[in-house]
């Protein structure tokens, strides 16, 4: 899924492009994109684009007469700009989800599954908006103590609280595993247990992660004309997707917690002491067998 930074880029580039020119149409290619029946999207033909936003994980864009369009696009849903008279690239079959035509250009929305999770909500006024904020705080705008505040206001693990958008606004599971690998902090610390040493750590961490990617993305989007590649998963990642592979600050092979479709990578010498996490995938199996040490890990795994 699109994260703070993936999303930041995004708004940057539609912003340069569409405020102050007109959406003219909007093609539906799939039912299930349009959430909301009034306003109709035709509603927001002929006005100008006023500004674009990010609100957690989605885009907003504003219209004259306070209207909002609010875009979320989910886990595989990515946005392809096309200036007048060209094609957009990969935007076409069936991943093509939605075609919006400005005076400017056009903005393909494409989901990359088969499975339609992407939503367009249309609204009208502040008030329809503000629904669609979770309560989450912008990590960009709090200090040190707003931060801990937050964080310690309940005891989840470290993992569930960067990714609650009631908690922090944007963060999700691959940015998080890089804050924390980061912060040097286990995803499963709880954060009552924290002390302030170690809540400086993991806010500091969470504000160098997050500007380092989209200072990264911007450099990307700016040598392409547009942000091509929006993935969770990237070669200079350092533990996010990297199961297997070898740390880069110590070298230890990254280790995962697996659940449903999602996982959590982390390097068991960097952030839990040496002490691999309970993957479910195998502890299952192993119950109190469950290794203490990665030498006892990799010896049950055969080595690999």
């Amino acid at each position: 899924m699109p994260e703070l930074p993936d999303v930041t880029v995004y708004v940057e580039q539609l912003e340069r492009k569409l405020v102050g020119h007109p959406l003219q149409e909007i093609k539906l290619r799939s039912v299930s994109l349009l959430r909301t029946y009034d306003p109709p999207h035709t509603a927001a033909y002929g006005k100008r684009v006023t500004g674009v936003s990010r609100l957690g994980k989605r885009i907003v864009f504003a219209f004259e007469d306070d209207l909002y369009f609010v875009l979320h696009l989910m886990r595989l849903g990515r946005l392809r700009w096309a200036d007048p008279g060209a094609k957009a690239k990969n935007a076409g079959g069936k991943v093509l989800h939605a075609v919006f035509t400005f005076a400017s250009g056009t903005l393909h929305l494409v989901e990359m599954g088969p499975k339609k999770r992407a939503s367009l909500h249309v609204l009208r006024g502040a008030a329809g908006l503000a629904e669609h904020d979770r309560g989450g705080l912008e990590v960009f705008e709090i200090d040190l103590d707003t931060f801990g505040q937050r964080l310690r206001r309940k005891n989840h693990t470290l993992k569930r609280a960067l990714t609650d958008p009631r908690i922090f606004s944007g963060i999700g599971n691959a940015y998080s595993d890089e804050i924390l690998h980061a912060a040097g902090l286990s995803p499963i610390l709880l954060s009552q247990k924290m002390d302030d040493d170690q809540v400086e750590r993991l806010y500091q961490a969470t504000l160098r992660t997050l500007a380092s990617w989209t200072d990264r993305l911007r450099d990307e989007a700016a040598a392409k004309g547009w942000l091509e590649k929006v993935t969770a998963f990237r070669p200079d990642m350092a533990v996010h997707g990297k199961h297997g592979e070898p740390c880069p600050v110590c070298g230890a092979k990254v280790q995962r917690i697996k659940y449903a479709d999602r996982e959590t990578n982390y390097c068991a010498m960097c952030q839990t002491g040496g002490r691999p996490l309970a993957d479910r995938a195998l502890s299952r199996f192993l119950g109190k067998d469950w290794p203490k040490t990665l030498e006892e890990l990799e010896e049950r795994r055969g080595g690999r």
